[in-house]
């Protein structure tokens, strides 16, 4: 069962994360052709209201994932995210855009809250399992942004920007297939519906409050690279959309990679130092990226920044997974979703405006400087801020004696 549910979640997270940057990929091409989108504050409101669009339905969803089986919500994840895809070539204003990215957003918001607090319950109480499942599922999410990127960037290159949302519109049908066939049998139902009140989303969000600020960085990283990283690429330094796509792929391919060793690594260093390596290295990846004087060495200064962010996203997760119980893990990773969500609609809204008044290249500055804020918060923290040990695991499994 436990294998059933990883699978199944590693694929819908390949196809929710895919379907979160084709759009913004093909914005800096509509951009230069001045057609839909004309100013970079453009790019700042779609993804501002997308962003919000997703937190609120990200809310709804937890209410919903007690009511229905999560094979059936995904169902209709996957079918909405094909039916926005195919209706996104269809823009004959940034109005129309605008509101069929909104769709898009809503029918990616289903994953993220709930399937990944579905991973994490059923592997409660193990402790190097979890780790070794929160960077397969991540990493899963990472590869399918990968080969989204890939394909992007070529098709629209050779065959115009309608051509790749096409193309994954049928792609996410044929995951969404695959995905729910392989937990038709498993059930997520529990035994005992909690209590949703706002008191107890309160009370949840005290415990993980410690984690705000990593997973505002983790926010602000995403989204200032799928929705701007592209313009700098092809835009800034005049690299073909074909390259610019092969770029973003090394960028998520490498956070791909280190997705998928984090349980390894976190072993082998622990979670404390592999999580400090990745803010660390991020914030000297993103000021370069901001002051390199020359295209070269601001290209691999972004790609080396996916290594290290695509690292801290499963540090995250298993810190939620290890310190909350069981019986509030959907709350708080609804939580940590949407604070996320609102970092990155935060940031990129301002980066819009920056990028219209001081070029392209600032918010980057701008994000390596939050950043270093992070780093600076959580340097002095001892282990106990990192997910020690699980607060209730089940009969018969020990503690976690450290990190």
């Amino acid at each position: 069962m436990k294998k059933r549910i990883l699978i199944s979640a590693s694929l819908f997270h390949a196809l929710t994360d895919a379907s979160g940057i084709i759009a913004p990929t093909i914005f800096p091409l509509l951009y230069s052709q001045a057609f839909l989108i004309t100013k970079y504050s453009q790019i700042g409101l779609l993804s501002n209201i997308g962003l919000i669009t997703t937190i609120i339905f990200q809310f709804w969803m937890v209410r919903l994932s007690f009511r229905y089986e999560y094979r059936w919500l995904m169902l209709v994840s996957g079918l909405g995210i094909g039916l926005a895809n195919f209706l996104i070539p269809v823009s004959s204003s940034f109005g129309l855009l605008l509101f069929i990215f909104i769709i898009l957003r809503i029918f990616t918001s289903f994953y993220h809250p709930v399937v990944i607090a579905w991973v994490s319950k059923s592997r409660a109480g193990l402790g190097q399992e979890l780790d070794d499942a929160m960077g397969i599922q991540s990493g899963s999410g990472n590869f399918g942004v990968l080969i989204a990127f890939l394909t992007t960037g070529y098709l629209a290159q050779h065959y115009g920007w309608r051509s790749p949302l096409y193309v994954w519109a049928a792609i996410a049908i044929l995951i969404t297939t695959v995905g729910v066939m392989v937990i038709n049998k498993v059930s997520s139902r529990e035994p005992i519906k909690p209590d949703l009140s706002a008191q107890r989303w309160l009370r949840v969000l005290r415990k993980i409050s410690h984690l705000i600020p990593g997973f505002f960085f983790a926010g602000t990283g995403w989204s200032l690279t799928i929705f701007y990283a592209p313009s700098l690429l092809h835009n800034n330094f005049n690299i073909p959309m074909g390259r610019t796509g092969v770029y973003m792929a090394l960028w998520i391919g490498l956070g791909t990679i280190t997705g998928y060793l984090y349980g390894v690594w976190s072993r082998k260093f622990g979670r404390k130092r592999v999580f400090l390596t990745s803010l660390t290295g991020a914030t000297v990846c993103l000021l370069i990226v901001g002051f390199a004087p020359g295209q070269t060495l601001s290209v691999l200064a972004l790609i080396l920044f996916g290594g290290f962010l695509f690292m801290s996203y499963p540090s995250l997760h298993t810190f939620v997974g290890s310190t909350v119980a069981d019986e509030d893990q959907t709350l708080a990773f609804s939580w940590i979703s949407n604070i996320q969500m609102i970092a990155g609609a935060i940031i990129s809204l301002i980066a819009g405006f920056l990028s219209d008044w001081l070029g392209i290249r600032f918010p980057f500055i701008l994000a390596g400087m939050l950043s270093l804020a992070v780093v600076i918060f959580y340097l002095p923290k001892d282990d106990r801020y990192f997910g020690a040990r699980k607060i209730n695991p089940p009969a018969g499994v020990g503690l976690e004696s450290g990190i």
